[in-house]
């Protein structure tokens, strides 16, 4: 009987590979959690409970040419798509190598132009119409890139989510956006924020297809998301697709999600830990053991405490940068 991931087209190696990666983000996001509760680091954001959408959805995709614009939980696609630990760490205290933002932005607003990371701001969904534009760009000019987008679906409310997926269905532009629902936007559940069931309802109205699939499954989010690619690459257009998963944690490490979610809610949460799914789906297809697992994340961990190491230590940024790259140097190219 054949395993779902080679229906797919994937091999051991590639679910293997997305696992360490899925991996990588948790280890990492975990270790934020301390360094913030340690009061070293000032912000964390979680990926915790969405590393399996993150990380299917970027395998999906061409991490030597595509555009990602993506939002801030997205640990496990920047990771795929070339972003290092160390370089996560270094944002997470604001050192001057920090290669997001030279340590001036808040952890989770990725952007690294050598990787084609666009720059995300703080307001939420800015990062779609960026996403559209780059991809109105891509096809103007005739190359071969598609653009890939993600948010919350508590961002999906904003204004910027009709405009961009308006301008990138008018314009059938090779453009993926990824709803990654958590049922949560910051305190608020989804059956306040949404009144259609899905969120990828909406995609008709847009004139694009719209799919809801199981964010815990990374081999399902890498299915959708390779097929909408395609589709893209074809020039057939754009797709909205939801992905719906646990957030594990609080909305940020300045919240407190007790005070809105039941001791229940949050126990049956861990049975969903897509870590734990996929460990148990590749341990049952003879891909994974206790061993190698084990090998693994003994692995991850030399990387992070490395990383952490080297990013505490680290020097800040001068005083008197705090307006580089912000205005032009006089005389100079910037």
């Amino acid at each position: 009987m054949t395993a779902k991931h080679e229906e797919v087209g994937l091999s051991n190696d590639d679910v293997l590979k997305m696992y360490e990666t899925m991996l990588t983000a948790r280890r990492v996001d975990e270790r934020m959690w301390l360094l913030n509760r340690a009061g070293k680091i000032p912000f964390v954001i979680s990926c915790q409970g969405q590393e399996a959408a993150q990380v299917g959805a970027a395998f999906a995709l061409d991490n030597q040419k595509d555009y990602i614009a993506p939002y801030y939980r997205d640990i496990g696609v920047v990771l795929h798509f070339g972003m290092t630990p160390k370089d996560l760490m270094l944002s997470a205290f604001a050192k001057a190598e920090d290669p997001n933002s030279g340590g001036r932005q808040m952890p989770g607003h990725f952007g690294q132009k050598k990787n084609r990371i666009l720059t995300g701001s703080s307001p939420v969904t800015t990062q779609l119409p960026h996403a559209v534009g780059v991809a109105l760009a891509g096809k103007m000019k005739k190359q071969d890139f598609i653009t890939f987008t993600t948010l919350g679906e508590g961002s999906s409310n904003q204004g910027d989510f009709h405009e961009g997926l308006n301008f990138a269905g008018v314009h059938k532009l090779p453009v993926i956006t990824m709803v990654e629902n958590n049922k949560y936007a910051i305190s608020v559940p989804f059956d306040r924020q949404v009144a259609s069931k899905n969120v990828s309802d909406r995609a008709i109205g847009y004139g694009m297809p719209g799919v809801t699939i199981d964010g815990n499954d990374p081999i399902e989010v890498y299915k959708h998301v390779k097929e909408a690619a395609d589709r893209a690459r074809r020039g057939e257009g754009p797709s909205l697709i939801e992905t719906v998963s646990e957030r594990l944690t609080a909305h940020s490490s300045d919240d407190d999600h007790r005070q809105y979610r039941s001791a229940d809610e949050l126990a049956a949460q861990k049975e969903k830990d897509p870590i734990l799914l996929f460990g148990a789906y590749l341990k049952e297809n003879g891909i994974l053991n206790d061993d190698l697992e084990k090998e693994i994340n003994d692995r991850i961990m030399v990387i992070v405490n490395e990383a952490t190491d080297y990013a505490e230590n680290a020097p800040y940024a001068e005083p008197e940068h705090a307006l580089k790259y912000v205005y032009a140097e006089k005389g100079g190219n910037e």
